[in-house]
């Protein structure tokens, strides 16, 4: 059994990810989020569910609530303290620790343009839409720096349909065009390399629904 912990289990895409892990029967989930224990009380009978209330951006929370997980997703990666936070949560006092603890892989939920890789038309429009990158840029680079085994996820514009859950997975350095995906894609492809944690090892992705080189998103 895996032992897989969801920081931000409340979260949009979460909500299609518990469902999806919970299915497959050979995971141990962790549902970490501020008031878990009331938010996500349908999944409290569930034996292969842990309800914990903490806040990542308390240290002491994400330290006791990480300890011998061997997954760890961070239902977003927008917020530099929170990053960090978790980031020396898994890393304890190095990297050595970290193996010790049996924490292999972090899986982080991020948003394109971190590289300035989002093109064309779809680029001028994106940057509009998302101001100053400074903060996100500054996030991002915690989790590129960190020297942790991670995947981080850079999300196209996110919607909900159950109908349209193909996802392509664009490289680092590759220009992003694509400009939407599903949350329920996104949720298909955490819980794919939640059961096979060799893909993407210790890089950034992009994430899009194929055929959507638009000026904008569908849905705008």
């Amino acid at each position: 059994m895996k032992k897989v912990i969801l920081l931000g289990a409340t979260s949009n895409i979460s909500k299609y990810l518990i469902p999806r892990l919970l299915a497959k029967n050979d995971v141990e989930l962790t549902l970490f989020a501020r008031q878990a224990t009331r938010r996500l009380h349908q999944y409290a009978a569930q034996s292969q569910v842990t309800l914990t209330n903490g806040n990542w951006n308390n240290s002491a929370d994400l330290t006791a609530a990480i300890a011998g997980q061997d997954i760890v997703y961070l239902a977003t990666g927008h917020f530099t303290t929170a990053n960090q936070n978790v980031v020396d949560a898994m890393k304890q006092n190095g990297v050595d620790a970290m193996k010790q603890n049996g924490v292999e892989r972090l899986i982080v939920a991020g948003g394109l343009g971190i590289y300035d890789e989002v093109a064309g038309k779809f680029g001028i429009w994106n940057a509009q839409m998302m101001g100053d990158y400074t903060e996100i840029k500054r996030a991002a680079a915690v989790i590129d720096n960190s020297g942790l085994n991670y995947t981080f996820l850079r999300m196209a514009w996110l919607y909900n349909n159950d109908q349209h859950t193909d996802y392509k997975v664009i490289p680092q350095g590759m220009p992003f065009k694509d400009t939407q995906v599903t949350r329920q894609a996104v949720a298909d492809l955490i819980t794919e390399i939640i059961h096979n944690p060799q893909l993407y090892q210790r890089s950034s992705i992009g994430v899009a629904e194929p055929n959507t080189a638009w000026n904008k998103p569908g849905f705008y």
